[in-house]
């Protein structure tokens, strides 16, 4: 890897930290974009080994400036909620699509070598009528956050027919793991729970807890990440799916936070239940399960760790580092 040049926008978030410091252990050169400073403490370890540079996302000087040697480009920077999506749409669209275009014209302008990928949702497809979801249903995003990254895998396609900028595009299910901020249900509601026992709060659940989640390690999406770099026929210009096809319902999800924290921390954590939030029902796409099968033909790639291995591997993370975590308002 000492011949790669990576580029990772929102470098410090969640996703970014943790595929930095993935390549930064190969020998890769590492550049990190991180809008925010407060976010080093999720390259607590590594922060020596890439190479970090503040600025904007939907500032196209800042990302042209670090576009053009760079091999490949993963783009990561986004706005994630879709209940936030729905109350300031222009959020969304000043940090999903003008920030999208910005990487995709500076890579027009200054570097149409390097290979890029880009990070979706699987809820773009909406409410699916059959489960698990594969890919081929016709997609109806019910927010705004579900309709623009819809939006930012076009502008991909329109990129790479006309100036034949290679891509890949990955729809992501319900993340969790290490170095996801433990505050909000907004950026990870696996990671908030874990936050929530942490704190001697109770585990809120809306409903009674028996709708569907697909729920997929971050170790295993820092594979998935690298396997879509590749610059391969069968991974270049489409769009894949990632998930465990594993149904977990969410009430069983909160109890092996509960059941992680309790035994790695000596925590004990309960759960309370509550009627589900207007706002909450609006951008709701009912149960998930993902057919994961295409990416696996082109790569080979399955989840290797099991929901109970993915949480304790989280919990130990946090038993060190939780007051970082607990302590930063935003990662």
């Amino acid at each position: 890897m000492s011949k790669e040049k990576i580029l990772i926008t929102g470098g410090l978030g969640f996703i970014g930290s943790n595929l930095a410091k993935r390549y930064a252990d190969l020998g890769a050169e590492v550049t990190l974009l991180s809008k925010s400073k407060k976010n080093i403490i999720n390259a607590k370890g590594f922060e020596d080994n890439v190479n970090i540079a503040y600025g904007d996302i939907s500032n196209i000087k800042d990302v042209s400036r670090l576009i053009c040697d760079k091999t490949k480009i993963f783009h990561l920077a986004a706005q994630t909620s879709g209940i936030t999506s729905m109350e300031n749409p222009y959020i969304d669209i000043r940090t999903n699509l003008i920030g999208t275009m910005n990487v995709l014209e500076s890579c027009r302008k200054h570097n149409r070598n390097a290979k890029l990928v880009l990070t979706g949702t699987v809820t773009e497809a909406g409410k699916v009528k059959h489960l698990p979801i594969t890919g081929k249903e016709k997609e109806f995003p019910i927010s705004i956050y579900d309709a623009n990254k819809l939006i930012c895998e076009k502008y991909a396609r329109v990129y790479q027919k006309s100036y034949g900028i290679k891509y890949t595009c990955l729809r992501f299910p319900t993340l969790y793991g290490e170095r996801q901020q433990l505050n909000s249900p907004r950026f990870g509601v696996t990671n908030y729970f874990i936050g929530r026992v942490i704190k001697k709060e109770p585990i809120i659940i809306y409903g009674n807890g028996e709708f569907i989640r697909d729920y997929v390690y971050i170790g295993d999406i820092i594979e998935a990440l690298l396997l879509a770099s590749e610059d391969n026929p069968k991974v270049n210009n489409k769009v894949f799916l990632l998930g465990s096809n594993k149904k977990t319902r969410f009430i069983d999800m909160a109890r092996e936070v509960i059941a992680a924290v309790e035994e790695i921390m000596g925590l004990k954590g309960k759960i309370e239940f509550k009627n589900f939030p207007e706002e909450h029902k609006k951008v709701d796409v009912g149960d998930s399960l993902v057919d994961y099968t295409n990416f696996n033909e082109a790569t080979g790639w399955r989840p290797k760790f099991s929901f109970e291995e993915g949480i304790r591997r989280t919990v130990s993370f946090y038993k060190e580092r939780h007051k970082d975590y607990l302590e930063n308002e935003r990662l």
